[in-house]
């Protein structure tokens, strides 16, 4: 089967800033674009409910499933409310806002629904560029991931990763080619205290997307005085 062949596409969705550049990222690229989503306890649950709006105004159909069970199997500061979410990076641990293993079982859950459902590529938001040292945002996870998928449920998918390489003003700059850049602003939640768009302005998560929003309109203006 060639990229071609089957022009379907499920989208590990959030309702965040990256996972819903991803999501228009897919639209363009496919001409059928389905989304998945994951309650897991998570302290921005919020995003959820702008998972739901986004994916609405998209035209995307948007299933969510509940998958708690990760808040069971370890401590973070996402899934357990009385832990303060760390402010900047630990130098030799990711900061506690990671939840292990959540990429891959994300990705685990979105194949199998995408097999059933006659899908072979899937589009996540993950990116080394600045992944905070979560290990499973890391390319060389998700060529992993993607060779075992296959040969676990002997079938051809596709993982993309269009952010892969991109920092966060890149990704903003993609939002603005793709057209939906007001909308990533103010319809998408990223902050870890559940803020939608600018969100608490504290949190790691504020810091890296207000920051290359920043970066990205500075370079626009400068771009267009040039011209």
């Amino acid at each position: 089967m060639t990229f071609t062949e089957n022009k379907k596409a499920l989208v590990v969705f959030s309702g965040g800033q990256d996972s819903t550049t991803c999501l228009f990222w897919a639209k363009r690229e496919f001409d059928e674009v389905y989304a998945i989503a994951f309650n897991y306890g998570q302290r921005h649950a919020i995003e959820l409910e702008s998972a739901k709006t986004i994916a609405e105004k998209a035209g995307v159909p948007l299933q969510v499933f509940p998958m708690d069970l990760i808040s069971q199997l370890s401590q973070n500061s996402l899934t357990h409310h009385s832990m303060q979410v760390d402010r900047h990076k630990p130098e030799d641990t990711p900061p506690n806002t990671l939840v292990e293993g959540r990429n891959m079982l994300f990705l685990t859950y979105a194949a199998i629904f995408a097999k059933v459902h006659n899908i072979r590529h899937l589009v996540t938001g993950v990116g080394q560029a600045d992944f905070s040292g979560y290990p499973d945002c890391r390319n060389d996870f998700i060529v992993s991931l993607n060779e075992t998928l296959n040969l676990s449920m002997d079938y051809p998918y596709q993982i993309h990763t269009p952010l892969m390489w991109k920092n966060k003003s890149e990704i903003w700059q993609l939002a603005d080619e793709l057209g939906v850049i007001e909308l990533v602003q103010n319809e998408t939640v990223t902050c870890y205290n559940g803020i939608k768009g600018k969100g608490c302005g504290e949190c790691p998560a504020c810091e890296l997307r207000n920051k290359g929003l920043e970066k990205y309109l500075k370079e626009r203006g400068t771009e267009k005085l040039r011209n």
